[in-house]
């Protein structure tokens, strides 16, 4: 996986070569990158020369220091870095329209270009979605959701859609968690009609049943931010 670098190599080559791993996709956005010793074991080299390239990525948004819990990658490129940044400063609302524009044109996209294969797979997190909606492993859920929208992205063989959704990974999965709690949420509101006219090709009910769980999803936020339902003063 690793090229063996010469101890005097400037930190400068050792920034490039995990920017690799990371834009070439082999360390996955979420993932936690090897521990510090196993890396300055693959890369040959001392932990300061490690450190500062690691901080090199930090600064630029590629990977993330977590006190305790070690470095996580948050972005598949300095653009995705740049555009996590933004949506840091964006509300849920705004967050779901965007997820609304990529994952409506994916899935009418999907609806002519998929596989079998990717079909399958789409039914698969749609299955794991509906087992580990109501159960207490949140992450087991977020996955499921995240990779059936990944799925159908890809499905849509358009790398720019694929590419900017994954750049929105961090926003998008908070707004996948804040959703599956809202009081009377219930699954058979997206996917199962989603999947179902992937299934048949059709994507005018595709982007329908986008439509539909968009708006059940947005609902309660706008009701939330109506002044006609804020507090009067004195009441």
């Amino acid at each position: 996986m690793f090229e063996k670098l010469e101890k005097q190599t400037l930190s400068g080559r050792v920034y490039t070569q995990l920017q690799r791993l990371i834009t070439g996709g082999e360390w996955k956005i979420g993932s936690r990158i090897p521990r510090e010793a196993d890396l300055m074991e693959q890369l040959g080299v001392s932990r300061n020369t490690l450190r500062e390239a690691i901080r090199g990525l930090v600064q630029v948004g590629l990977l993330e220091t977590r006190q305790g819990d070690g470095t996580f990658v948050t972005a598949s490129s300095e653009l995705s870095a740049i555009l996590n940044k933004r949506m840091s400063r964006s509300s849920v609302i705004e967050a779901l329209e965007l997820q609304h524009a990529l994952d409506r044109e994916a899935a009418a996209l999907a609806c002519l270009r998929r596989t079998d294969e990717e079909l399958e797979r789409m039914e698969h997190y749609s299955k794991l979605c509906r087992e580990t909606l109501d159960g207490p492993d949140h992450d087991a859920y977020k996955d499921a959701d995240w990779n059936l929208h990944v799925t159908i992205m890809k499905a849509s063989r358009n790398r720019l859609l694929l590419d900017l959704y994954e750049s929105l990974f961090e926003k998008l999965q908070i707004s996948i968690l804040f959703n599956r709690f809202i009081p009377g949420t219930r699954y058979d509101v997206g996917h199962p009609a989603l999947i179902s006219a992937i299934r048949d090709r059709d994507p005018e009910r595709a982007m329908q049943a986008v439509d539909d769980y968009i708006m059940h999803f947005k609902a309660p936020h706008l009701e939330a931010d109506d002044p006609a339902n804020s507090p009067r003063n004195g009441e």
